[in-house]
């Protein structure tokens, strides 16, 4: 296979991409497999894991969570090692297909093997696949745009992520009930064959796509250009302030999962499981995209001029008010109560929030202000900021325990420690983003008379 076989820029159009279809499907499997996963591995871990010898060897709560956000954390740091393979080797198509496949041995060694070394050795591959052809994946959206059709990238990138979380609400919805009916084969078992999904959907898209070309020595040297290092500084001063809202965020499959095992999780007619209640978060991304696009953005303009820095400040503020609601609802608790599971849901309603005006804002705003050969690298040094924030809640985690088995965070002390880290940091981006220049590269287009 060459690259000269496809595409290699965008041809003019006022039209969607025709890739597109294929990149959503790929996406929507994909996330459905790896949240499936992800929303029932805390509770694997503390509750269904076994030793070597086939018993029953679950972790501790805070074990739980430190290996938890640990991998997290990997996932988030590979891709920068799959931008630079992409970038210099690769290109995007080559290296999103090559991952994929041990992507999915990843799914496979956690769906036969339920000891630690089937965890380790899962864990390993699914951080390896998913985590370098993340940031080929979601700069290959933007690369099928051009000058002509640039003003449908923000609308693509809504429904970019709102394939990802239509996958993660269908998956972490079914996936805790196929682990209570079924156990741990089946349920990782069925995420497994979405990745295959994931995969073949994408190889079929291949002549559809615009294949940007490689950077080779032409992206180290732009890396290291005076442009490309200016943009890489100042993108880099974000993200950093980025990193806490991930501190948070990712605890809605640890900390909010374990907290919803106490409550009264009793809805309607039907009990949820624990697991099954981090289903909420994708549910009302989608439900709340088109609600801050059409209606609180627009308001919120009326106002003041609301640009991508403007949102993530405001997003970071909403962040520290999420975590005020488990602080209370675990107060409660540790006072002998069992409040019920609305509560966790209200917390979960501000925190998405916050993630409409964080995530998909910088998602957008990282590829239009990378050069252009360095869009998988620049959006996995976002990526790098997710990584950071796990690597600081694993290691919070790992310093509260106590030897015989406490936390020196108890009870709602955890959560109030949260909310003032990510307070703090919401204060100090506002000078940091005020002084942010913006400067927008978009792909160049092929020659040739403008589509319809």
């Amino acid at each position: 296979m060459t690259e000269s076989k496809y595409l290699t820029a965008p041809i003019p159009s006022k039209k969607m991409p025709a890739g597109i279809p294929y990149i959503l499907t790929n996406e929507a499997a994909e996330r459905f497999a790896f949240y499936g996963m992800r929303c029932i591995l805390v509770f694997f871990m503390t509750h269904l894991l076994k030793s070597a010898s086939g018993q029953l060897g679950p972790m501790t709560d805070e074990q739980g969570k430190f290996w938890f956000h640990l991998f997290v954390s990997a996932v988030y740091f590979m891709p920068l090692i799959g931008a630079l393979l992409s970038d210099i080797w690769l290109a995007k198509y080559r290296t999103i297909i090559y991952f994929s496949i041990i992507y999915c041995f990843g799914f496979f060694a956690l769906t036969v093997d339920h000891t630690r070394l089937g965890l380790a050795t899962g864990l390993v591959l699914i951080a390896v696949g998913s985590g370098i052809i993340k940031p080929c994946v979601s700069a290959n959206v933007g690369d099928q745009f051009g000058k002509t059709n640039q003003r449908l990238m923000p609308k693509i990138y809504s429904w970019f992520y709102f394939s990802i979380n239509l996958g993660a609400f269908l998956s972490n919805f079914f996936v805790p009930i196929l682990l209570d009916r079924y156990g741990p084969t089946v349920a990782f078992g069925v995420p497994c064959g979405f990745m295959l999904l994931a995969t073949i959907a994408f190889w079929a898209g291949r002549k559809k796509f615009v294949h940007i070309p490689r950077g080779g020595v032409k992206f180290v040297k732009e890396c290291f250009s005076g442009e490309g290092l200016r943009a890489l500084a100042k993108l880099s001063v974000i993200y950093v302030f980025v990193a806490p809202f991930w501190a948070l965020f990712d605890q809605i499959d640890s900390a909010w999962m374990l907290q919803a095992e106490k409550m009264n999780r009793h809805l309607l007619f039907f009990e949820l499981e624990p697991t099954q209640i981090v289903a909420a978060n994708p549910l009302m991304i989608m439900l709340l995209i088109p609600v801050f696009s059409y209606v609180i953005y627009p308001a919120i303009n009326k106002v003041f001029p609301l640009t991508a820095l403007r949102k993530v400040g405001i997003g970071l503020f909403v962040a520290a008010l999420s975590f005020v609601v488990p602080a209370l609802i675990e107060a409660r608790i540790t006072g002998g109560a069992r409040p019920n599971i609305l509560w966790l849901i209200l917390a979960y309603l501000i925190l998405t929030s916050a993630e409409v005006m964080v995530s998909i804002t910088c998602l957008e705003f990282s590829y239009t202000q990378a050069p252009k050969k360095m869009k998988s690298f620049i959006m996995a040094v976002f990526l790098l900021s997710i990584s950071l924030g796990n690597a600081f809640t694993a290691i919070v985690n790992w310093f509260i325990q106590n030897p015989d088995g406490s936390s020196k965070l108890p009870g709602a002390s955890y959560y109030w420690f949260f909310t003032i880290v990510m307070l703090v940091t919401a204060v100090l981006f506002i000078p940091v983003a005020m002084r942010y220049r913006v400067k927008d590269y978009i792909q160049d287009e092929a020659s040739g008379k403008s589509g319809d």
